[in-house]
C-alpha cells in the first residue's frame, strides 16, 4: 500500500487539537492556574466581605463565609470549563460571584432581621434562582439572535471599562485604605504594571506568559521589604477549615426575595453572555445559541451548590477574561487548575491568608492592564459593527454612556426606587440591557426601512429602498462615485441584495476589479489631473482634492505637481490617481507619485483601480454622513463654529 493510499493517509494524518482543549504539562497548568487565582483572589473574596459587614455577622462566620466562597468558586470554575452533559461552556472561564447580587442580597438579609436569620433567607433564594436558571438556560439562549456584534462588542466593553474604576480603587490603596494621594501606592501600582509591560515586550515564550504572575510576586516582595505586605492572618488562621452543606441552618423561603434573586440572575444571564462571545473572539472559538445555554446552566448549577455550600450566585468573572486575552494561553485546563488550587485554598485558611497578604496598589496595577484588555477585545468586536447605520451608533453610545453614568456615580441608584436599585446598581447591569433594549426597538421593533444611505434628511434613501430599485434607479443614484460611464453602478447592481452598507460598498468594490482591462482603462482616464483648473467644473472631485487645497497651492508647489502630473500621463497613458484624503500633505503627494514614475504600468493600472475604489469609499461615507441625522448635526455644527 502506498503512502498515497486514502485510508493509510486518513489514520496517518493527527486531528488538530484546539488551543482550548490543549492539555499542557501539569507544572504549566499550576504556575498559570495559580497566576489566575491571584487575579482572581481580590475580587472573589469582597462579595462576603461586604454581605458579613452589612448583615453584622462576627468574624468567625465571615472567615467561614470566604472559604465556601473560595471552594464553589473553585468547583464552578471546574464545571464551566471542563464540563459534563449539558452544563458549562468548555472555555477558559473562572466563574465567581457576582458582584450584582450584593446590594439585593444586602436588601434581603437586612429585611429579614440581619445575622443567620437574614442569610438563610439569601440562600433560600439563592437555591431557588440557580434553580431556575438551570432550567431556563436553554430558553434564555435561543434569544441569542437578538446578540449580534453591536449588543456583544457593546457589553464586553461596557465590562472591560466599568471594571476600570474598580482597578484604579485598589491602585490607590482600596476601598477600606483609599490613599490617592499617596506616591507610595502610586509607585506600587505603577511598577507592577511596568514590570507587566517590559516583560511581555523584552521576552517570549513562557516567561510572557507569566508577566502577570512575576508582576503580582515581584510587587509583593518589594512591598514587604518595605513593610508595606502583611501576613500576620497567615498565623492566625486555621489549617483546616472544611465547609459542609447548610452551616449556618435550613434555608428560609420568601417570595419576594426570591423574585429578587431571579432577576439579579437574569441581568447576570446577560453578562455571562457577554463574557462568552468575549472569551470566544479570543481564543478563536465560535459559538452559538447551544453554547450560550451551556454556560448559563453551569451558572445555574453553580448558584445551587453556592446556595447549598453557604455562598452566592455565580457568574463568569470578566477580569479573568482579560488575563486570557493578556497571556494568550487559551487552555481551558489552566482555568480547571485554578479551580483545584481554588479548592485547596477554600479548605486550608492559611493557604488562603497568604495570598490575601497582596497588598492592593499590586493587585490594582496588574487589574489596570487585564480590565483594559477587556475593553479592547470589545472594540474588536465593534469594529465588525456597521457605523454607517446611524441607529448602531445611538446603541452603543447610549448604553455605554448609560452604563458609564452609573460607574461613575453609583450613587444615582439611590435616585430610583428600591425595586430598580438592581438595574442602576451596576454601570454593567444598565450599559448591558440599554444595548439589548435599544438593538430590539431599532432593530426588531416595527417596520425598519435600514440604514439611509443617501439623500437628505426629509428626502432620504435607505437600504430596503435601494435594494427595490430598478437598475437605472439604482445607476443615477450611484454612478456619483466614479468618474464618467455608468457600468460601475450598473454592474454592482447585479449583487443585490445589500445586507448593510458594507456589503454594497463591496458590490462597488467587486464591479471595478472584476471589470476587463479596457473599461478599468476607460474608468482610470476619466479621473482629472491633480490641481487641473477642469477640477473646478466636477463637485466631487473638487471636494477630494479641496481636502489638501491642491487648487490652492503655492506657485512652485503648483507648478511641481503640474511636472508630475504630465510626467506621469506621458509615461503610463493615464493620469495619476490619489485619494488625497488619505494624505498627509502636499510633501507626500509629491514623493509618492515621482516613487510610482518608477513602477511598471501593470503595477500604476492596478494601483490606480485601488485608488478609485478609495475614493468611491470616502463619496460613499459622504453621502451616508448626509443622510445621517447625527452626523448632518455635527456637519452644520462645525460649520456654524
Amino acid at each position: 500500500m502506498t503512502t498515497s493510499d486514502p485510508v493509510l493517509t486518513k489514520a496517518a494524518k493527527p486531528r488538530a487539537t484546539h488551543p482550548v482543549d490543549e492539555i499542557l504539562p501539569v507544572p504549566k497548568l499550576a504556575i498559570y492556574g495559580f497566576q489566575h487565582v491571584l487575579a482572581f483572589y481580590a475580587g472573589a473574596v469582597i462579595v462576603p466581605i461586604l454581605l458579613a459587614s452589612s448583615l453584622k455577622l462576627s468574624t468567625p462566620q465571615l472567615i467561614h463565609l470566604i472559604n465556601a466562597d473560595l471552594l464553589t468558586c473553585g468547583i464552578a470554575s471546574i464545571i464551566q470549563s471542563i464540563g459534563f452533559w449539558k452544563i458549562g461552556v468548555k472555555l477558559p472561564l473562572l466563574q465567581g460571584v457576582t458582584f450584582t447580587a450584593v446590594s439585593p442580597m444586602i436588601a434581603i438579609g437586612v429585611a429579614h432581621g440581619n445575622g443567620t436569620n437574614g442569610l438563610l433567607v439569601i440562600y433560600g433564594a439563592v437555591i431557588i434562582a440557580g434553580l431556575f436558571t438551570l432550567f431556563a438556560a436553554p430558553y434564555i439562549s435561543r434569544l441569542i439572535k437578538y446578540f449580534p456584534p453591536v449588543v456583544t462588542g457593546s457589553v464586553i466593553t461596557i465590562i472591560g471599562i466599568a471594571l476600570l474604576p474598580v482597578a484604579a480603587t485598589d491602585a490607590a490603596g482600596g476601598a477600606a485604605n483609599l490613599h490617592p494621594e499617596s506616591g507610595r501606592n502610586m509607585a506600587y501600582a505603577i511598577g507592577t504594571l511596568l514590570l507587566i509591560v517590559v516583560i511581555q515586550r523584552v521576552f517570549k515564550g513562557f516567561m510572557a506568559t507569566i508577566a502577570v504572575l512575576v508582576g503580582l510576586v515581584a510587587g509583593t516582595v518589594i512591598a514587604y521589604v518595605l513593610g508595606d505586605a502583611h501576613f500576620t492572618n497567615v498565623s492566625s488562621s486555621a489549617w483546616v477549615g472544611v465547609t459542609h452543606p447548610f452551616y449556618f441552618g435550613w434555608p428560609k423561603f420568601s417570595i419576594a426575595a426570591i423574585i429578587s434573586m431571579i432577576v439579579v440572575m437574569l441581568i447576570t444571564a446577560v453578562e455571562t453572555t457577554g463574557d462568552v462571545f468575549a472569551t470566544s473572539e479570543i481564543v478563536g472559538k465560535r459559538v452559538g445559541a447551544k453554547d450560550i445555554g451551556r454556560a448559563l446552566r453551569a451558572d445555574g448549577l453553580a448558584t445551587t451548590i453556592g446556595g447549598v455550600l453557604n455562598s452566592f450566585p455565580y457568574t463568569c468573572f470578566a477580569e479573568n477574561v482579560g488575563l486570557v486575552r493578556l497571556t494568550r494561553i487559551k487552555s481551558r485546563y489552566v482555568v480547571a487548575s485554578a479551580g483545584a488550587i481554588m479548592i485547596v485554598l477554600g479548605v486550608l485558611p492559611k493557604a488562603g491568608a497568604l495570598v490575601a497578604g497582596i497588598p492592593n496598589p499590586v493587585l490594582g496595577g496588574a487589574a489596570l492592564a487585564m480590565f483594559a484588555t477587556v475593553a479592547v477585545v470589545g472594540f474588536q468586536t465593534l469594529s465588525r459593527v456597521d457605523f454607517h447605520d446611524h441607529r448602531n451608533v445611538v446603541i452603543v453610545a447610549t448604553s455605554v454612556g448609560l452604563a458609564m453614568y452609573v460607574t461613575a456615580i453609583p450613587d444615582v441608584a439611590k435616585a430610583v426606587p428600591s425595586w430598580a436599585q438592581v438595574l442602576f446598581g451596576s454601570g454593567i447591569t444598565i450599559g448591558s440591557i440599554s444595548a439589548i433594549v435599544l438593538n430590539l426597538i431599532f432593530h426588531h421593533v416595527g417596520k425598519s426601512y435600514g440604514p439611509a444611505i443617501a439623500g437628505q434628511p426629509g428626502d432620504l434613501i435607505r437600504l430596503d429602498e435601494v435594494n427595490e430599485m430598478s437598475k437605472d434607479e439604482f445607476v443615477s443614484a450611484f454612478s456619483g462615485l466614479f468618474q464618467g460611464p455608468n457600468w460601475v453602478a450598473a454592474r454592482a447592481y447585479s449583487f443585490r441584495p445589500f445586507a448593510d452598507t458594507r456589503v454594497l460598498r463591496r458590490a462597488f468594490q467587486d464591479a471595478i476589479f472584476s471589470a476587463n482591462d479596457e473599461d478599468q482603462l476607460a474608468l482610470i482616464r476619466d479621473y482629472p489631473d491633480l490641481g487641473a483648473d477642469s477640477v473646478h467644473d466636477d463637485p466631487a472631485s473638487l471636494r477630494d482634492q479641496s481636502s489638501l487645497d491642491l487648487l490652492r497651492l503655492a506657485e512652485g508647489e503648483h507648478e511641481e505637481l503640474g511636472s508630475l502630473t504630465a510626467a506621469y500621463r506621458e509615461h503610463f497613458g493615464f493620469p495619476l490617481v490619489v485619494a488625497i484624503r488619505d494624505e498627509h500633505g502636499v510633501d507626500d503627494v509629491l514623493r509618492r507619485g515621482w516613487e510610482r514614475l518608477g513602477n511598471s504600468r501593470n503595477q500604476e493600472h492596478a494601483a490606480a483601480l485601488i485608488e478609485i475604489a478609495k475614493i468611491a469609499g470616502y463619496r460613499f461615507d459622504d453621502r451616508v454622513a448626509s443622510a445621517n441625522p447625527i452626523h448632518s448635526a455635527r456637519d452644520r455644527f462645525a460649520t456654524r463654529s
